[in-house]
């Protein structure tokens, strides 16, 4: 029997990491980036809701930007640790640990 394991593509946008969907967590490729996120952040993990990042575009240097503002590290739509920590505040509320 041949077993095949399928490798999940990460993809990175402004220091956080996605699937291919754009997705922290997604149920398509079974991946959940969110340990990692926060570790790199500074936070310690806690079950949260994912993040997606809204709609990216490749440069000529292969670095993704934001389709709204053409900007790589563009605060506005990749304020990743602020999302992070909004996540968190309402995970916490909820009573998720």
């Amino acid at each position: 029997m041949v077993v095949f394991t399928a490798t999940i593509q990460t993809i990175e946008i402004n220091d956080a990491v996605f699937c291919q969907h754009f997705k922290e967590v997604c149920e398509e490729c079974n991946y959940d980036g969110r340990e990692e996120n926060d570790a790199f952040f500074g936070y310690d993990f806690i079950d949260r809701e994912g993040l997606e990042a809204p709609a990216a575009i490749i440069n000529k240097d292969g670095v993704y930007q934001c389709k709204k503002h053409a900007a790589t590290g563009c605060n506005q739509c990749y304020g990743w640790k602020k999302q992070i920590t909004r996540a968190r505040t309402a995970a916490k509320k909820a009573g998720k640990k």
